[in-house]
């Protein structure tokens, strides 16, 4: 149970530094849609993740790993449009989920997706378990 909640609290300060970072990428909610984020993301990453990396295991390997990234940018989506239409959390990537998709929002959510796992691998190392 303490995992869990420092999961999804390393999670929420990573949203939170992502927003600022990243301009595409707004979030208008408070602390509680913070954390249903976090552990809408942490769900999509435990559960759906791990069965489209296996599926896509040809396509990652044959571009050495790189359509791994473009996974991570629509897992991203995915959590925006998850967080936005059955949660309404104030998570937008590029103006998705509220104006459609667009080119603009998957960039938004390439960059997001690269930007998120390198503050998390930071803020992991400043938070231990």
């Amino acid at each position: 149970m303490k995992g869990l909640i420092i999961s999804i609290a390393t999670t929420a300060i990573a949203f939170i530094i992502l927003a600022y970072i990243v301009p595409q990428v707004t979030f208008t909610g408070g602390i509680v849609q913070l954390i249903v984020l976090a552990a809408i993301f942490g769900v999509v990453n435990g559960v759906i993740k791990p069965v489209i990396k296996l599926l896509s295991f040809p396509i990652t390997a044959m571009t050495l790993g790189l359509f791994g990234l473009v996974i991570n940018a629509a897992l991203l989506l995915l959590v925006a449009w998850v967080g936005g239409t059955f949660f309404n959390v104030g998570f937008e990537i590029g103006g998705f989920p509220s104006n459609g998709l667009s080119i603009d929002a998957f960039v938004g959510a390439f960059i997001a997706g690269i930007v998120l796992t390198i503050i998390q691998a930071v803020v992991g190392l400043v938070i231990k378990d």
